[in-house]
């Protein structure tokens, strides 16, 4: 059945797709997961989305390569290049492209890309670097060079004569980066480059990393060798040293670098730094605890520094989601949550507030951008709810307000460069995304991708609707939950329940939002007669700062007791099986399974833990000080919650999954989990995945993985 949805408001997308699944239970066709994983419930998507400097146009990333939109008309202009690439970025005079022809990935967020500067006048490429692998390319705001970052040092190359200069020469690796983050800065604070043009095109600035205290990881890579290669990497754990971060700028016509003096404020993470308009560079930098952080505004001509104000916090600061914006004026705006919830505050070039931007009982999850003719910002919040998330904007000024997007599920924008359109995703639990272009009102103009093919599809298959409720925790206070009932539910029946949680700090699983791939895993756990279930407990996110930070230096503590209260409902429900109740997650999901089947005391007939974290003494810096402290400062918050500190109490059938090659949690978390439960004489099963990171994928990974956990949960559920 093929059919067309163009134009049509969101609304009535949903309404279809309701009238499918009503009409999908004629068919008997079951969910596989060979069909899972051979990629046929994956939906459409559009990439590369970037806005021109008119406003006007946008472009787009295909498979063919970058293609001009129109706005206005919604037509196809033109194709700018063909070819395959993995990414790009215009020139700011956008006479250039930046393409990415080959992309490596390094950890998380970092790549090494091979790169050309395409003309799009002339139609000629031109070699970056004689296509050497490179790091963080970024055009100088005039256009004329391109600076980046290669073996750990920091160069310049000029536009057209391709002239390479050097900044730095000191760069080796494992011991100088100058330009990027380390291992840590990038999976914590989630950025890689770590230097800025100043807005005349004269001056870089950047952070230098020194990492020759930090000790180091040495990751084994099989492969087919007949001895191991070794990934090792720097890699900071709890209480242990960190990389000493200073900030330099660099003079272009004068080749000088100059260290600029941080001496009088928090300066152990150097969390931000970006230019302002008027060619100041300011900083957010904080103590190690993460409970204070300045903001400050440094001339780099003469290195003096002004603080202009210190935010500070009973517990810590998400120095991961730090919004900052730079005004011409010299005002700034920035986000805090020391009225509760997360929202955007307006100070002044000196650091008095001005004004309080967004106000409420929801958070500012994601900004957008700031209009500086129309004085607006625009944002994604959860105004309508902790599990949705919708697009908003606000006068920062007046702190006028008001919804661009009404409906529930989760809204993610792409907004043209002057703010008078948006490209929206769009989706629901059981909806898949949908792109629509829209106006700065809302107003749909046009959808671009609606994933009717997909929902086709959807039709022929039993499917239960994932269905949203809240439970009581042990005091009685709601918990966001959603479940999945098996097919032909009969609430006069018992059912197993299998019970997913990640439950990790501003985390949430409970989300009105589609999932890809453990969406349908649920669905044909559910159609061979499993109940799915997930509970957002205390620490996770979208319920404001009281609710997420109460797990404070006790990690894993309520999270625990929350997750074991939820199963202690659900086995109270008459159509539960109270002796079939299983639990499994990862990464954090994999920490929190393993204190359940353990501390947890026998509350869990199975579980599944993957990746897990088991002692947060073998976990990084930045993530576990945040919410910790240090081991040296807080050892009680350590070990109370730690699953190998309980292994004597395992009860159930228990599965540890690691990858051997895990730079994230460190296969030792296993380990030594498996030998504490071999101390006590516990039975358990175990999976090794040879030279697999902390996604376990490659090849056939996923598709074996989630067949043994599948045989796991049939076999002891």
């Amino acid at each position: 059945m093929k059919f067309h949805l163009q134009s049509k408001p969101i609304s009535l997308i949903i309404g279809l797709f309701f009238i499918f699944f009503i009409n999908s239970l004629a068919y008997s066709q079951t969910i596989t997961l060979e069909e899972i994983w051979s990629g046929r419930f994956l939906p459409k998507s559009i990439s590369g989305i970037t806005s021109m400097k008119s406003g006007k146009h946008y472009t787009v990333l295909t498979q063919q390569g970058i293609e001009k939109h129109s706005y206005e008309n919604f037509q196809k202009m033109e194709d700018l290049v063909q070819g395959r690439f993995t990414d790009y970025q215009f020139s700011p005079d956008e006479k250039y492209l930046l393409l990415e022809m080959e992309a490596a990935p390094v950890y998380r967020h970092s790549k090494l890309g091979v790169y050309q500067l395409y003309d799009i006048k002339n139609k000629h490429y031109f070699k970056i670097n004689n296509n050497q692998p490179i790091q963080e390319p970024l055009f100088s705001p005039d256009g004329s060079k391109i600076a980046f970052v290669f073996d750990n040092n920091l160069y310049y190359q000029e536009i057209p004569s391709l002239k390479i200069t050097q900044v730095t020469t000191d760069g080796i690796k494992n011991q100088i980066i100058n330009g990027i983050s380390d291992w840590v800065y990038e999976e914590e604070l989630g950025f890689v480059r770590n230097f800025e043009w100043s807005p005349d095109g004269k001056i870089l600035a950047f952070v230098r990393f020194d990492e020759s205290k930090v000790k180091e990881v040495d990751l084994p890579m099989y492969g087919k060798n007949l001895y191991p290669q070794h990934l090792i990497f720097k890699y900071p754990k709890a209480g242990e040293e960190n990389s000493l971060v200073t900030l330099h700028s660099y003079h272009l016509e004068s080749g000088e670098t100059s260290a600029i003096d941080l001496s009088t404020v928090e300066k152990y993470y150097i969390v931000k730094i970006r230019f302002a308009p008027d060619g100041s560079l300011i900083t957010l930098t904080s103590n190690r605890l993460q409970n204070k952080v300045d903001v400050s505004r440094i001339n780099v001509m003469d290195g003096s520094i002004k603080k202009l104000l210190s935010e500070t916090s009973r517990t810590w600061i998400e120095t991961d989601n730090i919004f900052l914006y730079l005004l011409s004026n010299g005002n700034f705006v920035m986000n805090s949550e020391k009225n509760g919830f997360n929202h955007l505050y307006l100070y002044d070039k000196n650091g008095k507030q001005l004004n309080q931007i967004t106000k409420g009982n929801w958070e500012v999850t994601e900004v957008y951008g700031l209009d500086e003719h129309k004085q607006k910002i625009y944002f994604q919040s959860t105004e309508k709810g902790s599990t949705n998330k919708v697009i908003g904007t606000s006068e920062i000024t007046t702190g006028k307000h008001h919804l661009i997007t009404q409906e529930n599920g989760v809204h993610n924008a792409e907004f043209s460069s002057d703010y008078s359109y948006f490209i929206d995703k769009f989706s629901t639990a059981n909806t898949p995304p949908v792109y629509t272009l829209r106006d700065q009102n809302g107003k749909i103009l046009k959808t671009l991708e609606d994933n009717s093919s997909l929902l086709s599809y959807i039709i022929k298959k039993e499917i239960r609707l994932q269905e949203f409720f809240t439970l009581p925790n042990g005091k009685g206070e709601p918990l966001n939950a959603y479940i999945i009932k098996p097919k032909n539910f009969d609430p006069q029946k018992k059912y197993p329940v299998l019970m997913y949680v990640y439950g990790g700090p501003g985390h949430q699983t409970v989300t009105n939002s589609w999932d890809s791939f453990n969406y349908w895993w649920f669905q044909m756990l559910a159609q061979q007669g499993y109940i799915i279930v997930s509970v957002d407990g205390k620490g996770t996110g979208g319920k404001g700062e009281a609710f997420k930070k109460a797990t404070y230096k006790q990690l894993g503590k309520l999270e625990l007791e929350d997750q074991l209260a939820a199963a202690q409902w659900l086995k109270a429900q008459t159509y539960i099986d109270e002796n079939r109740v299983g639990i499994w997650g990862w990464s954090f999901g994999g920490y929190l399974t393993s204190l359940c089947m353990t501390k947890g005391n026998g509350t869990f007939k199975m579980g599944i833990a993957v990746a897990p974290v088991t002692n947060w003494r073998f976990y990084d810096t930045i993530y576990t000080e945040r919410f910790l402290q240090t081991p040296q400062e807080n050892s009680k918050g350590y070990d109370e919650n730690s699953p190998i500190n309980y292994a004597k109490e395992l009860k159930g059938n228990y599965l540890i999954i690691h990858g051997t090659a895990d730079d994230n949690v460190h296969l030792q978390n296993s380990v030594e989990m498996i030998e504490a439960l071999v101390q006590e004489g516990k039975q358990f099963d175990m999976a090794i995945y040879p030279d697999k990171n902390h996604g376990i994928y490659g090849g056939k990974t996923r598709y074996q993985l989630y067949q043994k956990m599948t045989n796991y949960i049939k076999t002891n559920l």
